[in-house]
């Protein structure tokens, strides 16, 4: 049980990678507070990680309202007692060529990514430096590696990484460690980006030297886990990249 007796907020954990995280840490003995726009995915998610966490709750919030997001921090910490782990997985996004990009998509990608990153990490700090917590953000293989048609997305992928790496840098003091997982896992996000794009995606797996996408809770779930845990604990400042071997970073 590497996360019992652990208070974990994870964004956009109603489903995909989200709910494979959550999934794995209540197995590891976590409490959870799922937070997601999605009610109807929400109670259903619920329904499932009740019944190993009966404790885990879910918040249904829109992580663009900023001025919202402090009190999804305090209703954690209320309910729940503390706050050990914050999760900031929830982004959306347009897919659009260089040209093409508005204000709107960046606004649209950096409102539901970067922005929320931010200010759940702001709000989660004072609470994280008494548990001497965890953050884990999520970068992207579209960021590292320049995806076509993925400009919005990859600035803000970028822009959380960057800021992670800072918060590395200033939050060690109070022994927080600040991670980022790159994932690629088969979610119904990427199974409908590959009915739409069937020539871009076989191309993408084509390139993975493990052959196949990961799965939310066995592969990226897992490692969130580890880098939730005390294995960890010397670890920060690093973006794991769990995509089969896609990308490697120098």
């Amino acid at each position: 049980m590497k996360l019992d007796k652990k208070i974990a907020l994870i964004t956009g954990g109603a489903g995909g990678i989200g709910l494979g995280i959550a999934t794995a840490f209540v197995k590891e003995g976590a409490t959870v507070a799922v937070v997601d726009l999605n009610q109807q995915a929400g109670e259903a998610a619920m329904e499932k990680l009740q019944k190993i966490s009966p404790q885990s709750i879910f918040i249904q919030a829109d992580l663009s309202d900023h001025k919202a997001l402090p009190s999804i921090i305090e209703q954690v910490v209320t309910k729940l007692g503390k706050l050990d782990v914050l999760v900031n997985n929830a982004h959306a996004s347009r897919m659009k060529s260089i040209e093409e990009i508005t204000q709107e998509d960046l606004d649209f990608s950096f409102n539901t990514g970067f922005y929320p990153t931010l200010y759940l990490m702001q709000a989660a700090l004072p609470h994280l430096k008494e548990s001497k917590g965890s953050v884990i953000n999520f970068a992207s293989g579209a960021g590292l590696n320049g995806d076509v048609n993925q400009g919005s997305y990859a600035a803000a992928k970028e822009a959380i990484r960057a800021i992670t790496r800072v918060a590395a840098n200033e939050w060690g003091q109070y022994d927080i460690n600040c991670n980022l997982i790159s994932p690629i896992a088969k979610t119904p996000g990427i199974e409908q980006w590959a009915q739409e794009h069937p020539d871009i995606y076989q191309a993408m797996l084509a390139k993975n030297p493990l052959g196949r996408l990961g799965d939310p809770e066995k592969d990226i779930g897992r490692t969130a886990v580890f880098l939730a845990s005390e294995d960890a604990s010397y670890i920060s400042g690093q973006t794991i990249m769990v995509d089969g071997g896609s990308t490697k970073l120098r």
